[in-house]
């Protein structure tokens, strides 16, 4: 997918949330069908080689994004989406020179990812207690993948810009013990998304805290077998 230049799609934007924000029924028949364009806009953007044209077009559909959520707050769908490009987004252009805005869109895919789990699959992750956690996740079954997996990955890229913080870091074993999950139910998803995720997980993490780079090169592997090399950041990590 290529982009032209960001301002005629900036007046797109500002064009559809004109619609969203007339008569309440017209916002859902409006978000239906714009939500499976957005699901396809993400997954083209994570096959798109030319980086500035991502950089330059996909803050608009960051804007939509939030616009339709706002439309329809439950529509899991759309979260799933919106979490998915702030997190990308971030962690593609934002982490390094730009700390600040890339906590706050880890920050938001962090919200609209938990959101979905909750709607999904089930409620107070942050807040039950571990055996309660642990109990939850174990009824799941592989329906609820996605909304484990995106809920964990933008959990833990939050968690990874946190770290100086105590409460940020006590949150870290849910987050483990979710992509776990994940890799019970279905390690292949999202081209071995989760082997990539424990991957960067045994990486970065020093000895003493459970890191260990022969598991983690293990994961790595396993996730460039399970994703046919279609995407590429699993050999780049």
């Amino acid at each position: 997918m290529t982009f032209v230049s960001t301002k005629p799609w900036f007046i797109l934007i500002i064009l559809i949330l004109s619609v969203l924000a007339s008569c309440y029924p017209s916002k859902k028949l409006t978000v239906i069908p714009t939500a499976a364009l957005l699901e396809d806009v993400v997954k083209a953007s994570s096959r798109q080689s030319d980086l500035k044209t991502i950089r330059d077009g996909m803050p608009a559909y960051l804007m939509l994004m939030d616009g339709m959520i706002e439309a329809w707050p439950e529509n899991e769908r759309i979260l799933l989406a919106a979490a998915q490009a702030n997190s990308a987004y971030a962690s593609a252009f934002l982490a390094g020179d730009e700390k600040a805005y890339a906590l706050e869109l880890y920050g938001k895919a962090m919200r609209y990812a938990l959101k979905a789990f909750e709607l999904n699959a089930f409620r107070n992750p942050k807040t039950s207690s571990f055996e309660e956690f642990e109990k939850e996740l174990s009824r799941l079954d592989k329906k609820h993948v996605p909304y484990v997996f995106w809920a964990a990955a933008c959990w833990g890229n939050w968690i990874g810009l946190n770290l100086n913080s105590m409460e940020a870091q006590a949150q870290l074993p849910r987050v483990e013990m979710m992509m776990k999950r994940v890799l019970v139910l279905d390690e292949s998803y999202h081209y071995g998304g989760p082997h990539l995720f424990m991957g960067i997980w045994f990486a970065s993490r020093p000895k003493i805290a459970g890191g260990n780079l022969d598991t983690a090169r293990q994961h790595f592997l396993k996730a460039i077998e399970l994703g046919q090399k279609k995407f590429l950041m699993a050999k780049i990590y």
